[in-house]
C-alpha cells in the first residue's frame, strides 16, 4: 500500500502546482514545489516493486535541469 501513498503524494503536489500557476505566485515558490514534487516522485520511484528504470531516469534528468536553472539565475 506504499506505492498508493506515495502516488497521492505525487498526484496533491501536482494539484497544489496547478493551482499556485493560476494564482500567479513568484517562481521561487513554484521552484520549492518542483523540487518537492521531485522529492516526492523518488520516493513513489523507490516504493515501486520493479519497472521503474525509464521513471527513475526521467526524475534524473528532470533533478539536472532543475539544478542548471538554479545554478542559471
Amino acid at each position: 500500500m506504499a506505492c498508493v501513498e506515495e502516488a497521492r503524494a505525487v498526484l496533491a503536489r501536482l494539484e497544489r502546482i496547478e493551482e499556485l500557476e493560476h494564482l500567479d505566485v513568484p517562481a521561487e515558490v513554484l521552484l520549492g514545489e518542483v523540487r518537492a514534487l521531485l522529492t516526492e516522485a523518488e520516493a513513489w520511484g523507490r516504493a515501486e516493486p520493479a519497472g521503474t528504470d525509464a521513471a527513475v531516469d526521467s526524475l534524473d534528468r528532470c533533478r539536472a535541469a532543475l539544478t542548471e536553472a538554479t545554478l542559471a539565475r
